[in-house]
């Protein structure tokens, strides 16, 4: 009995044998992978680097032109930032000139609602430009947006703008020109 069991291992073993080399032959086939030399190796990182190197150098020429273009754009802003405003300026100039060059009908009423009307347009241009008035009469005295030029007796109470000589003028939150103003002194 152990030799027909013996046997049968020994059959078993035999018929397996053919099946195992073939897997082996067939595993050994499909993983068989060449390995690269080393000239491969250098000459595929080789192309590589130039490709990241040249991604580079694009990068920096795009980053130098952004800021050129920045710079061209800056320079124009400045250039011509004021250009809104003197359009509006030139209307007002016209007005002037037609008011000076009007010989007939000219009254002192003319002369006066053409320089009114002139007013108007000039503040309008104020206005669409942001710039704003500063006629500070009876508030209190502000050192960034007035200037005093005396201290005066009034019945107002003390660091009060009793008058304005001259008004002042702001750009958005900026002081263009503070306004002269006289305060009042304190008791």
């Amino acid at each position: 009995m152990l030799k027909k069991f013996w046997n049968r291992g020994e059959k078993q073993q035999m018929s397996e044998a053919p099946q195992n080399e073939q897997v082996a032959a067939a595993e050994t086939s499909a993983e068989v992978e060449v390995m690269p030399s080393q000239a491969e190796i250098i000459k595929d990182l080789e192309l590589k680097a130039q490709e990241h190197h040249d991604a580079w150098l694009r990068a920096k020429a795009e980053a130098e032109n952004i800021r050129r273009r920045a710079q061209q754009d800056i320079a124009s802003a400045h250039k011509y930032a004021i250009e809104k405003f003197a359009g509006e300026l030139v209307a007002v100039k016209d007005s002037l000139e037609a008011a000076l060059g009007a010989t007939e009908n000219a009254t002192v009423e003319n002369y006066k609602s053409g320089v009114e009307l002139t007013l108007k347009q000039l503040s309008s241009a104020f206005e669409k430009s942001g710039l704003a008035e500063l006629n500070p009469l009876g508030e209190k005295f502000d050192p960034h947006r007035h200037q005093a030029i005396g201290m005066v007796e009034a019945a107002q109470e003390p660091n009060t703008v009793v008058s304005v000589l001259q008004k002042g003028y702001v750009i958005g939150d900026r002081v263009l020109r503070p306004a002269l103003v006289m305060v009042a002194k304190g008791n």
